[in-house]
């Protein structure tokens, strides 16, 4: 099967600058980024939670240049293995994780998240905990039939992927066709925890409009089912009143949902 070529010239590459996108996780300063953040954590803290979804690897599917999606995960999985497709994501990410000059300060998310589990106060051990289960930073396409090639990975238990592939397939079919080569980066049984925006049309990074692929509940049933998945949860939430008027995207709702590789 042709893969599907990217447009030229490669916007993400050349236009995505991570430290713009990184305002809208400020948190409790950016309304978008406070109900998407909100929606999200309180999602992965219920699916990562004792007795939820665990194992050893985990693969990360455009990570992008954030961490809050590693704060619940790094509780019940041993590796965590980061991805992306721009070289400037994976390097402000590696900033983050080294302690860098200049780093993104994600410390009142993962107070936050720390909150979610009982306990504010154990933060600090928190990044840490994120820090060293974070073991590899790679390259990333998923639009390719294998999506970290060169890299050789043990099959994962499981994949997680947040706002991603609204943004990285140009069409439907890429979609249909990146949900079936993230399947095979799974074992038998494993997990896909997919999240993002419904009827997203477009985003903006600082002065920069990204364009998306508009995806709804039928459609992501329909190509999770032909990709070889079982949904066992699908949770969702209309767009918040009072975000309506915020014109850096166009988003209806978000969904959050967990899938399992049918064998």
């Amino acid at each position: 099967m042709a893969l599907q070529e990217r447009q030229e010239p490669d916007v993400y590459q050349e236009n995505f600058e991570p430290t713009s996108y990184l305002e809208y996780y400020r948190m409790n300063q950016d309304p978008i980024g406070d109900e998407v953040l909100h929606f999200l954590l309180k999602h992965y803290n219920a699916t990562f939670k004792p007795g939820g979804l665990e194992g050893k690897l985990l693969i990360d599917i455009g990570s992008g240049p954030t961490i809050y999606q590693f704060l619940s995960a790094c509780e019940s999985f041993q590796e965590i293995i980061a991805t992306d497709y721009t070289d400037k994501n994976l390097q402000e990410l590696e900033k983050w994780l080294k302690k860098m000059p200049g780093a993104f300060d994600w410390s009142p998310v993962v107070k936050y998240v720390c909150e979610l589990e009982g306990n504010r106060d154990k933060w600090a051990e928190k990044e840490e905990r994120v820090r060293r289960a974070v073991t590899q930073v790679l390259k990333c396409d998923v639009l390719k039939e294998r999506p970290l090639e060169p890299a050789v990975l043990p099959p994962a238990d499981g994949l997680i992927s947040s706002l991603c592939l609204e943004a990285a397939c140009p069409t439907p079919q890429a979609c249909r066709d990146a949900l079936r080569h993230l399947r095979t980066l799974l074992r038998p049984g494993g997990h896909l925890v997919l999240s993002g925006g419904f009827e997203t049309t477009f985003f903006m990074v600082g002065d920069k409009r990204f364009s998306t692929l508009p995806l709804n509940e039928k459609f992501l049933r329909e190509a999770l089912q032909e990709a070889g998945f079982i949904i066992e949860k699908l949770e969702k939430v209309t767009r918040a009143a009072e975000t309506h008027l915020d014109n850096r995207s166009d988003y209806t709702g978000l969904f959050f949902l967990v899938a399992r590789r049918g064998d």
